[in-house]
């Protein structure tokens, strides 16, 4: 199935989004909701918020999306300058609202406030040392563990020593949006697998998943958090402080963000996130183009690639050769739309209703594609499922021949770093060729998008990127699966370590 088209449940889920704001002489909740809106893609189960006002933390935190999470008095009740915010989709953690965020502690040395985007691989075995130690727990989160690891670390050290502490110790994905007391903090894996962006808006500074957020607070992207970076905001909105605690030679940028979950009006890792969609749709027509009557992305985050494939299908043929001036190429069209009024949460009680949902999702535009031969582009396949419904769906509309292309590689293997996606068994391309893919989806052909051509899009180098859910190979040392680099991974020290 397609992650991009968002039908049947049967896509990836986006991750979590974290904002944290610092600013001179006003309150900090409203910037902090409307930065949490601008990341609404980003998760839509929980919505929180907390705020320090130099005297005392308040949270707020909820089930549903940001609008439903706060009203008025929510927000009047969120006092003082300083605070972070959080979107959640749970990737690791129970499905109810002991895992919403941000996660909030009070301890000897104060408050703290944790918003997390990513996924530990090393959380139990953390966990289990930190209880033996005689904290306890309140759910099973692993977001719950970097907070309880950071306050132990924070009773006998100073701020910055305790975070390089934490880092040494916690292993796997993370982007961190953290309040000490009136401090904000924004901390980065030392691989950079999530992004997180440092801004400056009017009377302060910002952290945030995405530089959208960044935008809708009408301010200005300063630069991208570097892999292993602290940065520490001023408490009055004045200013900064960047710590580089822990530097490798390589990072892991998660590639699927540019593919499918960022914005495309995002800038990720210095790189507008719809030139690289477009560059990939390119890429995709150089490598495995077809000559149809037709282009038609799967709304709405196949849009980029399929302009990109449209205009390159205007200047050369599929076979690589200079279009000839009276031949227009491929026509880029909408031939299906979208009802965005159908949320996952759409009640289909049974596998026929459930396998019929992009029904209500989709409707394609018969004037488009009658007659027709028909090129659909879209992100990704998953399970298959979709795909299958989509390409049934433009053929009963009248085309006479539909081929499938595929803006990212095959994905064969999970994700273990905060991207909710199936299994091995439940992914179409774990087990079968393109070809088999193609024969179960009904398509007259299917191409998917290499790894090379991935890479040089985004403007990395193969070793610089997350590849793990497209080669079974991963940057972290997760339990059972193989690694494609030396991995650093922590050893078990309960006490802080020095300098």
């Amino acid at each position: 199935m397609n992650a991009g088209g968002d039908h049947g449940g049967d896509e990836p889920r986006e991750k979590c989004g974290v904002v944290g704001v610092s600013l001179e002489d006003r309150e900090a909740a409203r910037p902090l909701y409307y930065a949490l809106y601008a990341l609404q893609h980003r998760g839509q189960e929980s919505a929180g918020i907390v705020t320090h006002d130099g005297f005392q933390q308040h949270s707020h935190v909820e089930r549903g999306l940001v609008g439903d999470a706060f009203d008025e008095g929510d927000l009047a009740s969120l006092s003082g300058g300083t605070g972070i915010g959080h979107v959640r989709y749970p990737t690791a953690g129970s499905l109810d609202k002991s895992c919403a965020q941000p996660f909030s502690v009070s301890f000897k040395s104060g408050s703290l406030g944790l918003s997390h985007n990513g996924n530990l691989v090393n959380a139990d075995e953390v966990r289990e040392e930190l209880a033996a130690a005689g904290h306890a727990f309140t759910s099973d989160g692993d977001t719950e563990v970097i907070a309880h690891d950071l306050a132990r670390n924070l009773l006998e050290e100073d701020l910055v020593r305790a975070v390089k502490h934490t880092m040494n110790r916690i292993h796997g994905s993370y982007s961190l949006a953290i309040t000490h007391d009136d401090t904000v903090l924004g901390v980065r894996d030392p691989l950079g697998n999530r992004p997180l962006c440092l801004g400056k808006i009017d009377g302060g500074y910002v952290l945030a998943s995405e530089s959208a957020a960044i935008d809708t607070l009408d301010g200005e992207l300063i630069r991208d958090v570097r892999p292993g970076e602290l940065v520490v905001l001023d408490p009055d909105g004045t200013g900064y402080d960047t710590y580089q605690l822990v530097e490798r030679d390589t990072t892991a940028h998660c590639f699927f963000e540019h593919v499918y979950f960022a914005r495309p009006d995002s800038v990720i890792d210095e790189s507008l996130v719809y030139e690289v969609r477009r560059s990939l749709g390119r890429k995709l027509w150089a490598e495995s183009g077809v000559e149809s009557d037709v282009v038609m992305p799967v709304p709405d985050s196949g849009r980029a690639f399929a302009s990109g494939y449209a205009d390159a299908a205007g200047e050369t043929t599929a076979a690589g050769e200079p279009r000839p001036a009276d031949d227009e190429g491929v026509e880029f069209a909408e031939g299906l739309m979208k009802n965005r009024y159908v949320g996952r949460t759409f009640i289909m009680p049974t596998q026929d209703e459930r396998e019929r949902a992009v029904r209500l999702k989709l409707n394609p535009i018969r004037s488009t594609v009658e007659g027709k031969s028909v090129t659909i582009i879209d992100d990704s396949i998953v399970r298959g499922t979709t795909s299958t419904q989509l390409v049934d769906l433009v053929r009963e509309a009248g085309a006479e021949e539909v081929h499938l292309r595929i803006g990212a590689p095959p994905i064969l293997a999970p994700c273990y770093f905060g991207i909710d996606m199936a299994t091995r068994e439940e992914l179409i391309a774990a087990d079968a060729s393109t070809e088999e893919i193609r024969e179960e989806v009904g398509a007259d052909s299917l191409s998917y998008l290499s790894i090379d051509a991935v890479a040089d899009a985004v403007g990395e180098s193969r070793a610089d990127l997350c590849l793990g859910c497209v080669t079974g190979e991963y940057p972290f040392d997760v339990e059972g699966e193989a690694t494609d680099r030396d991995v650093d991974a922590p050893i078990s020290d309960p006490t802080p370590a020095d300098d």
